[in-house]
């Protein structure tokens, strides 16, 4: 069976216009182009669909009752042409996202392989910044979306909360708080700890913290990456605190990951975009992954 999308257009262009010339015109048509049109669609049809005077154009009853049945048909091919075209992009496409360097750690990486395998051919640029850093870049235009801490952000900027991240003590198998079977923060105050500095969004956050339940820690070497504080806590120079999906599973054979409690303290992570942004198909995609991963297990 042949489907007249032709002249199903027609018939829709005069019905709601009332006038075979402008309908003609919408269409980029000769008025004889588009009587050609209807006429081949009524033949196929085999009834009348439209009665036209010298100055009148009026709907038959059938034609009344195939109106919106011709609407719905034209709609539900246009959105499934349109769904063709966008994973067509997709399957082409880019996408640039900026985040926390911690979270390309643990975070990411299973979505970014997820991503990859279900569109191959797309491009996926990253930009580790701090949590300040993301926010310009989203808001800036470099990045479609951003990863970053939760806080207080630019009013142009909407977030979604994703997961909770603990903040957790990281040392050697060797270092004497390894041996607690549970862990305080209390317990770190006699030992020289490796922290994170100020232009880091986790900085601000444990300070906040520590102070709310006065402990003081010995901070006496202070460094700007993660990747650096683990460097040093694997050589042995101390221990440090650390956001749990900071550290991959089994990268340091003799390095400890030990929860710390009174009080438990974590970090929210959040979704960023721009409100007024309309995202690329192929960001819309990643982005989805993205917002679903707190159903995943960790």
């Amino acid at each position: 069976m042949k489907i007249d999308t032709i002249g199903v257009q027609a018939f829709i262009a005069i019905a709601e216009s009332g006038s075979f010339q402008t309908a003609a015109e919408s269409l980029f048509l000769s008025q004889a182009g588009i009587t050609r049109r209807l006429q081949n669609l009524e033949d196929y049809l085999g009834v009348k669909l439209i009665e036209r005077t010298t100055r009148s154009v009026a709907l038959t009853r059938v034609g009344e009752e195939f109106l919106p049945h011709a609407k719905r048909l034209l709609g539900e091919l246009a959105g499934s042409l349109s769904e063709i075209r966008d994973s067509g992009r997709l399957k082409r496409g880019s996408v640039t996202i900026a985040c926390v360097p911690t979270v390309g750690v643990r975070f990411l990486p299973r979505i970014i392989q997820a991503y990859s395998a279900q569109y191959p051919d797309n491009h996926i640029k990253i930009l580790d910044h701090t949590s300040a850093g993301v926010s310009s870049a989203v808001l800036q235009r470099e990045a479609e979306f951003g990863i970053t801490i939760a806080g207080s952000h630019h009013a142009e900027l909407l977030g979604v909360p994703l997961i909770e991240d603990e903040f957790v003590l990281v040392c050697r198998d060797d270092h004497p708080l390894a041996a607690l079977t549970e862990l305080r923060w209390r317990d770190l105050e006699p030992y020289p700890l490796i922290s994170i500095g100020q232009f880091s969004g986790n900085r601000p956050l444990l300070d906040r913290a520590l102070q709310e339940n006065q402990v003081t820690l010995q901070s006496l070497y202070e460094v700007q990456r993660v990747s650096t504080a683990l460097g040093l806590v694997a050589e042995g120079v101390g221990a440090a605190v650390l956001p749990g999906l900071a550290l991959q599973r089994d990268a340091y054979p003799h390095i400890r990951v030990m929860r710390l409690q009174n009080p438990v303290v974590s970090r929210g992570l959040v979704l960023i975009t721009r409100k007024s942004a309309e995202l690329s198909p192929a960001a819309q995609a990643l982005y989805k992954m993205v917002k679903a991963y707190p159903a995943q297990e960790e």
